[in-house]
């Protein structure tokens, strides 16, 4: 078949097929490729108008989670061509023999691979070298380089799925799965079903009692049931289902003996963030402690991960520094769910509970909260937005510092500052570095409440302008190694180990390393987690 097409389809058309049957060498896609990044033109000749090129590269979404170009794939199943370091909005194309090229207007790069992978036994399959040899090529480009990128993917449309939390799940079902059984719920509002109706309401609505099932009570974690409150949290009743509700976050955290009696189940129904120390994850498990005592099954009624449930960063929490911050010794950022948590406590741990999770429907790891379709209601009274949960797990190590984290103003976790801080000059030093995925500017703020309460703070603003590049907990050591090394005696870091829990990070920081330093010092443990953590991923 030599010099004949060798896509069998085409073949079988006596090779006059659009899809196949062209032969070209490397030399001419070049050409190809640089003329599609000029804008249509190869050196003086205008081969293309600009706004052809423009209509053949757009992005296009075609309603099934896809997004191609006219003839170009840009995010599809098939998309491994692109690597890991190409941005979102690049584009390519396959051929079924093996060839590819791909375009990355951003860096103005392109690649092209021409291979045979059908010859000699007609099969064969280099989708992995594809992508390897992406990675190789974008992984050379200069820093800033690659930093263009965002400007092209902001180009995308934003793929958006009709998420399924599980009490959305529950609802489709009939409460199957929980049909006759009396149940105590722990929630608070962010425990939503897709129609607007909390949890509690849909638990007591006619299709769950006429599925036979009784909610007797609700447990209330940190913040109360309504997320409005900062402090200790009192035992109260529903104004809206009029039942009682047993504060786990008063004067005790834990469900007591005669909570849980007479019930059949426990139902947990509230939105983490991904982060280790957001205490939500702490009440999880000791509810299922006393589950797994009581011997009543717990439902774990899984939620997304907002801020993406692939990236796993920091370091694990040292077992001596468990705390009610640090349930369990797992990574700063988890990239997990809160069901997915609930299998890994439980097992880890060797609790030894009866714990069910109902699953969501539609929910993929690539995806951030507003691309679920999910309503965002505060998880907490300063978790306002999904910028500030992006920027949480680094900025919000800082708070056990005497710096303020923004509390008590309007962007918590998107501000930082103290009395003593000089914004224009933290500012410069953050932005040398150029940490990726966002951006500094100096500021002033007087925080009405926490740290610094009523006085006028220097500080800096920081800007989420590329949420898929950004490293949060990386963020945070690059801010504390720039309040050592600007304020080694104004900033007191006492408590810092606090929440990072790691202790020889910490010593690292005392000891004068560097934010990268102090970083690549733990990444043999979170491989090590990584592999723990494969084994209980549900999506």
């Amino acid at each position: 078949m030599r010099g004949e097409v060798h896509d069998p389809r085409a073949y079988a058309l006596g090779s006059v097929a659009g899809h196949a049957g062209v032969f070209s060498t490397a030399d001419d896609l070049a050409k190809f490729c640089e003329m599609i990044l000029a804008g249509g033109r190869l050196g003086h000749v205008r081969i293309l108008s600009p706004l052809a090129v423009d209509a053949m590269t757009r992005p296009r979404d075609y309603g099934d989670a896809d997004v191609r170009a006219l003839g170009f794939d840009i995010a599809t199943g098939y998309s491994r061509t692109r690597g890991d370091f190409f941005p979102p909005g690049s584009f390519g194309h396959t051929g079924f023999t093996g060839t590819s090229i791909w375009i990355d207007p951003a860096s103005e790069t392109f690649v092209i691979l021409l291979s045979n992978r059908v010859h000699p036994e007609g099969k064969g399959d280099v989708s992995r070298l594809r992508g390897l040899v992406s990675n190789v090529v974008a992984a050379s480009l200069p820093e800033d380089v690659r930093s263009r990128s965002r400007e092209l993917a902001a180009r995308l449309p934003r793929r958006t799925r009709e998420v399924s939390a599980g009490i959305d799940v529950w609802i489709s079902e009939g409460f199957r799965s929980i049909a006759g059984k009396r149940i105590g719920l722990v929630t608070n509002s962010t425990g939503r079903a897709r129609d607007g109706r909390s949890t509690a309401e849909v638990l007591i609505s006619p299709a769950a009692q006429k599925a036979g099932v009784e909610l007797l009570r609700l447990f209330s974690p940190e913040h109360g049931l309504r997320t409005e409150a900062d402090s200790k949290v009192a035992d109260e009743t529903d104004p809206a289902t009029k039942l009682p509700v047993r504060s786990l976050y008063g004067d005790s955290r834990r469900p007591a003996p005669e909570d849980l009696a007479g019930l059949d189940a426990i139902v947990y129904d509230i939105q983490d963030i991904g982060t280790r120390f957001y205490t939500y994850l702490t009440t999880l498990g000791y509810v299922m402690e006393e589950a797994a005592k009581a011997r009543v099954p717990i439902f774990v009624l899984d939620r997304p991960d907002p801020i993406g449930g692939e990236v796993v960063e920091g370091p694990p929490a040292d077992e001596p520094r468990l705390s009610f911050t640090a349930y369990h010794t797992i990574p700063v950022r988890t990239g997990m769910t809160v069901g997915e948590l609930a299998l890994l406590f439980n097992a880890e741990r060797k609790i030894g509970a009866d714990v069910r999770i109902v699953k969501m429907r539609g929910w993929s790891r690539h995806l951030w909260y507003d691309e679920t379709g999910l309503e965002w209601i505060h998880p907490s009274p300063n978790m306002r937005s999904l910028a500030a949960a992006a920027l949480y797990p680094g900025v919000g190590l800082l708070e056990t510092t005497n710096v303020s984290v923004g509390r008590g103003t309007d962007t918590p976790f998107e501000v930082l500052g103290a009395p003593w801080i000089d914004g224009a000059r933290l500012a410069e030093v953050l932005a040398a570095r150029a940490i990726a995925g966002v951006r500094f500017s100096p500021l002033h703020f007087t925080p009405a409440d926490s740290v610094h309460a009523g006085k006028r703070c220097g500080g800096v603003r920081i800007d989420l302008v590329d949420r898929e590049a950004l490293r949060s907990v990386s963020l945070g050591i690059e801010i504390a190694t720039a309040l050592r090394d600007l304020y080694p005696v104004d900033w007191d870091r006492k408590n810092f180990i606090a929440l990072i829990a790691n202790a020889n990070a910490v010593d690292r920081l005392e000891r004068g390393e560097s934010a990268p330093r102090i970083i690549a010092s733990w990444q043999k443990e979170l491989e090590e987690f990584q592999k723990r953590r494969a084994k209980y991923l549900l999506y």
